[in-house]
């Protein structure tokens, strides 16, 4: 059975439930891309969850570009256009993620997760969501015992 902030032994989702509330009692609900166990993982390893966070860049490659890639892409080897654009873009989605992270005071994003949604031939956008996190104590050096069904 896991053990919470307390050393209390916890039984039931139920009493999970009810530690949690009890956290963001003193700080208000955050939003979270968290499960409940990592929720309780972060926890205890003396972080608070913020908020979830995101940041997005919409990409187009234009006419010229598109024609080009699409020349390119007859033959083999790397579109290097292409590949150019979409790391600009990821590092684009990451920059405005941590920026809103650092308007959130956090120390660190996590569970973090990168999405290239293509909008159409030349459009595509890349989302990077995760959860803000700050450090607020020292790591509970608890064993935790998993239950696997």
């Amino acid at each position: 059975m896991p053990l919470f902030g307390n050393n209390t032994q916890l039984t039931s989702m139920g009493e999970v439930e009810e530690e949690i509330q009890k956290l963001q009692q003193d700080h208000g609900a955050a939003t979270s891309n968290l499960s409940a166990m990592d929720f309780w993982l972060v926890t205890d390893a003396g972080y608070r969850p913020l908020g979830f966070v995101l940041g997005n860049s919409v990409m187009s490659m234009g006419v010229s570009g598109g024609i080009a890639t699409a020349f390119k892409g007859m033959q083999r080897g790397e579109l290097k256009q292409l590949t150019q654009l979409m790391y600009a873009a990821r590092e684009l989605s990451l920059q405005r993620m941590k920026a809103e992270a650092d308007a959130l005071g956090a120390d660190a994003v996590i569970n973090v997760q990168i999405e290239i949604i293509h909008r159409s031939e030349e459009i595509m956008e890349v989302v990077a969501t995760g959860t803000a996190v700050k450090k607020v104590g020292e790591p509970q050096n608890r064993p935790v015992t998993l239950q696997v069904k």
